[in-house]
């Protein structure tokens, strides 16, 4: 959500600036904008939409300056315009936030009372009039920005500069990431280490309450109490290339199907093939001593949860309860400290996510996060990281993260099974097997792309999709549900199958579509059966099984996807793949914004 970057450079500086803006369009956005510090004035160029309409803006009206602020803004208080679009001048400042201004509107009202006139209907715009109204009353910039930031309530990242020091350049973050890049005779801000990556590899994170004061020359980092802090310098290992969909057409596709890859690079990390046997990163807690688990993430990941939570049960006997994280505590949750507290997330930044965390550790819980980005915060403040090694995900909708995290889920419930006891050597080997067969059949359901391409047109014509799964593939039905509903922007719903009779059933007819998934095995019958009651209905079936469950249920259905018979502790992470590439053929075909549905962003940095 929203991204950062700035330069104080020896040259010329927007392309630059343009550069680390196209490297966070992941994050999401509606407008976007830069401004420069060039001969003592402030210049700006602003535009809706996508990053080609301010590049355009810029090839006709270029920008000169050796140093700058640039912004992705995804909008939140005021409509995408122009005029919400940062960055926002308010006379000697120039200011780009990510995040929320809970107490805006008594500040607004503050402001106003005091003469200030608004240019936009933002929450950012209230911080850039109080940074000028210090200035204005005499207080030099940094300490302006210092007085500023306690009277700050909510989730910020900040970037401001200073027309009367065009060497200064101030950075503030609270709830949202920024990260400090290091260069020779040059520094630079940025949302994520990605963004500054063509730039430097030398980059600090700056933790919860930091500010920072950069220069060309010098940085200095202070934290919430305006104490001088040191804040390691790390290599980022990001790599400077832009990341390309190659010869794929979307961002989405091209990780759908790097998936196998991926998967296997992740499972390689925690299985032991040799001894078959799974392994987890040392930790400094026995996990044998665990008597619950609370898992909690936001939603695709969230589904991640819910199938966690089948997992642990049935393996290692330990009651798990799974929430998604807006809820998590609202409700007052009873936690105790022989828990573990697991936080699922790609970016490791998600702000109900981390609320929850915090949640927990204050509760004495410990903690494990699945997390992609191991410089998070999450990664940085949960006492047992189990990364993923998804890679960059640019597509909003989440695809290989996913199948990545039910990956590490895996091997965490299989390690709590052993640490309970409750795992032989033998069904531990058989165990391992099973999840070393994951890449090669994720790339055999891959191989039934353009069938699935074939009969998107018939789900893209309805305005409602059911999806149906039971244990496990409850949670694929959500999720199912979930990516046709964020690409193509057709309403679907995911049910358990039993749940069809207590309701649901009653908005089946003929117009329809119903997204079965039932690999064969133990509970296939009882969801053909709830299937057969919707087809008694007029349902049209789209069934989801392997060779033996499709020759069994197959018929007078409008469609069978074929997937590799497989156990069912890996069915999850196969049938993964045919439920996004239907949902990304459908919104192909109505010609959705794939990789940037509309209204969303890649990482929720605000509750």
């Amino acid at each position: 959500m929203c991204g950062i970057v700035g330069i104080l450079g020896q040259g010329p500086v927007a392309d630059r600036l343009l550069d680390g803006l196209k490297r966070l369009e992941y994050r999401g956005y509606d407008s976007a904008g830069m401004c420069t510090v060039h001969d003592g004035v402030f210049d700006r160029r602003r535009a809706k939409g996508k990053l080609a309409n301010l590049a355009a803006r810029l090839i006709e009206d270029p920008l000169p300056g050796e140093g700058g602020i640039a912004h992705t803004r995804w909008a939140t208080h005021g409509a995408p315009t122009e005029d919400n679009a940062h960055p926002h001048i308010v006379d000697d400042v120039v200011l780009v936030h990510n995040g929320i201004i809970e107490n805006f509107k008594p500040l607004r009202e503050e402001l106003i009372a005091d003469g200030r006139q608004f240019l936009s209907q933002t929450d950012t715009e209230v911080v850039a009039h109080l940074i000028a109204r210090e200035i204005e009353r005499g207080v030099p910039p940094r300490e302006a920005v210092a007085n500023v930031l306690p009277r700050l309530h909510g989730a910020f990242a900040l970037g401001v500069m200073f027309k009367s020091e065009p060497d200064l350049l101030i950075g503030a973050r609270l709830g949202a990431p920024l990260t400090v890049g290091y260069g020779d005779g040059e520094n630079y801000l940025g949302s994520d280490a990605l963004a500054l990556a063509p730039l430097t590899q030398r980059i600090a994170y700056l933790e919860e309450g930091d500010w920072v004061v950069i220069t060309r020359e010098k940085v200095e980092v202070f934290d919430r109490d305006n104490q001088p802090v040191t804040r390691p310098i790390v290599n980022s290992g990001a790599s400077g290339q832009l990341i390309d969909k190659g010869n794929y057409r979307h961002f989405m596709l091209k990780e759908i199907y790097e998936q196998p890859v991926v998967v296997a690079q992740t499972l390689r990390s925690y299985l032991r093939p040799v001894e078959e046997q799974v392994a987890l990163p040392d930790m400094e807690f026995d996990l044998a001593k665990i008597s619950r688990v609370a898992i909690v993430a936001c939603g695709t990941a969230s589904y991640v949860g819910m199938i966690g939570k089948y997992w642990i049960e049935q393996f290692a006997r330990v009651p798990v309860e799974a929430d998604v994280a807006s809820e998590f505590r609202y409700r007052d949750p009873v936690l105790s400290p022989d828990m573990l507290g697991i936080v699922i997330s790609q970016s490791g930044e998600t702000a109900d996510t981390l609320a929850a965390l915090r949640h927990m550790k204050a509760a004495g819980l410990t903690t494990a996060g699945i997390i992609n980005v191991p410089t998070s915060s999450m990664a940085r403040e949960v006492d047992l990281l189990l990364p993923t090694h998804a890679g960059p995900e640019i597509g909003v909708a989440s695809t290989k993260a996913f199948t990545c995290q039910l990956a590490v889920m895996a091997a965490l419930a299989i390690n709590l099974a052993r640490a309970k006891g409750l795992l032989t050597s033998d069904l531990e080997h058989e165990i391992v097997r099973h999840l070393r067969e994951v890449p090669a059949a994720m790339n055999h359901a891959l191989s039934h792309d353009e069938e699935i391409e074939a009969m998107a047109p018939k789900i893209a014509a309805a305005r409602d999709v059911l999806y149906l799964g039971r244990g496990p593939e409850y949670p694929m039905a959500l999720e199912g549900a979930l990516k046709l509903k964020e690409i193509s922007y057709i309403h679907a719903e995911g049910y358990a199958s039993g749940e069809m009779k207590h309701g649901p059933i009653a908005l089946i007819d003929d117009s329809v579509p119903l997204i079965v998934l039932a690999p064969s095995g133990p509970l296939f019958d009882k969801t053909v059966s709830n299937m057969q009651e919707a087809q008694a209905r007029g349902a049209q079936v789209v069934l989801i099984s392997d060779a033996e469950g499709i020759a069994q249920a197959g018929e007078n259905t409008i469609a069978t996807i074929e997937m590799p018979k497989v156990h069912p502790l890996i069915a999850p992470l196969v049938y993964a793949v045919p439920v996004q590439l239907l949902a990304y053929h459908v919104a192909v075909f109505k010609g959705t914004d794939v990789d940037q549905p509309r209204n969303l962003a890649k990482s929720v940095t605000v509750e």
